[in-house]
């Protein structure tokens, strides 16, 4: 059964919006991710708790700004046969620039670390973001 025109159309929409998103971000446009999302976006967020709406979106990209600056590359995204749903992988190039409470002391360490997110389309938007990376990996390269 081949896929329809629709289904296609929809399929590509979501990839261009998942692509906008990571331009977005990789541009460090904070209003150009949060035109990316729902108004009611749910963010999970690696050993972290989830989070509703845009401002709290809004706030974390500001404490990830402050305390990271953060680069992805090699983005790879894939669509399901409707378009509501995707997911993401890429590598994550960063420096760490201030020292969050719990994590090893900030000296402007460098670090590249594989990573990955799940995302829930709604209405041309996304309506939830989860976000996976390994922690362990990260913390054995920030704190030498």
């Amino acid at each position: 059964m081949s896929e329809s025109s629709q289904e296609s159309t929809t399929r590509q929409a979501t990839a261009a919006l998942i692509r906008r998103y990571y331009d977005a971000f990789n541009g460090a446009n904070t209003e150009a991710i949060i035109d990316c999302l729902t108004d009611d976006i749910v963010h999970d967020v690696n050993q972290g708790e989830r989070r509703h709406g845009k401002e709290k979106f809004k706030a974390f990209l500001a404490r990830m700004g402050h305390h990271y600056e953060e680069k992805l590359d090699d983005i790879a995204v894939l669509v399901s046969k409707d378009g509501t749903r995707a997911a993401a992988e890429f590598n994550v190039s960063g420096k760490y620039l201030e020292t969050e409470p719990g994590l090893p002391d900030a000296t402007g360490q460098t670090y590249k670390l594989p990573a990955g997110a799940f995302f829930a389309i709604r209405d041309g938007k996304i309506a939830r973001v989860t976000t996976y990376y390994n922690l362990t990996d990260w913390i054995a390269q920030v704190a030498g």
